[in-house]
């Protein structure tokens, strides 16, 4: 069998469709993210690290505009990996590593990144872990790079309407699920670990990944993450982007 998935396409397509289902101004981040970029390098192409990348989402994204940055995408996921790679395939250097650990900066090219992006991914860690991340991603940006990380993250001022938000989020996301508009987190894998190609990765996933793992979110708010990026080093950080009960906070070595 080849290493590449013969439908790759098919199954970016479908991940974009499960992921906006659960977070329908997906893209409107991305596009605030890749216009900070744009800022940070005079419009230039950026050397960027994709972290936490799953499909290698923001990195087609960049590459889309900007056809000649040079990327890395980061993550340890075999499933996700495998799509990146296929998608990615010639256009992108594709980087298997544990953010758990460490040691996932020395798997990276040794040239500094003018951005590290990231999305929806670092809820997974713990806070320890997180701030001593935001501390690593501080040291492999050039002086004057940019670090974005958006994520799950509430204003502590709006806690009665944030909760409001998430419920009727919520429930709009399970009537799509209930009439098949949309395909659900389990179903995605389910489907994945269906699919022939992907069947061998999606069990190395489950042994990666202990079915419980995935319900021990920490979700603190935005400010925690202002204050952590600002402790790690950066000289300015803040918020970029805000949909709800989702932001994306910036910080610029």
């Amino acid at each position: 069998m080849s290493a590449y998935l013969t439908n790759h396409r098919e199954w970016q397509e479908s991940w974009d469709r499960q992921q906006a289902a659960f977070m329908p101004d997906r893209e409107e981040r991305f596009a605030a993210m890749l216009e900070a970029v744009a800022a940070v390098t005079g419009g230039e192409a950026p050397r960027l690290l994709d972290l936490a990348g799953g499909t290698g989402t923001i990195s087609l994204r960049t590459l889309a505009r900007f056809p000649d940055a040079q990327v890395t995408v980061l993550d340890q996921d075999p499933v996700l990996l495998t799509i990146a790679g296929s998608s990615l395939r010639g256009r992108a250097t594709v980087v298997d590593a544990d953010l758990g650990d460490p040691g996932w900066r020395a798997k990276l090219p040794a040239e500094p990144f003018d951005a590290v992006l990231t999305a929806t991914a670092l809820h997974w860690l713990p806070a320890g872990r997180v701030a001593a991340l935001y501390a690593e991603v501080h040291e492999v940006l050039r002086p004057g790079g940019l670090f974005v990380n958006a994520d799950h993250m509430t204003d502590e001022g709006l806690p009665e309407l944030s909760r409001q938000l998430l419920d009727h989020a919520r429930a709009r996301r399970e009537a799509r699920y209930a009439a098949g508009a949309a395909t659900s987190w389990p179903q995605w894998w389910a489907l994945a670990a269906a699919d022939g190609q992907l069947a061998p990765k999606a069990a190395e996933r489950q042994r990666i990944y202990p079915s419980d793992q995935h319900n021990q979110e920490w979700i603190p708010p935005v400010s925690w993450h202002v204050e952590t990026l600002r402790a790690a080093g950066f000289r300015e950080a803040g918020i970029i982007w805000r949909g709800g009960t989702d932001a994306a906070v910036a910080g610029l070595r």
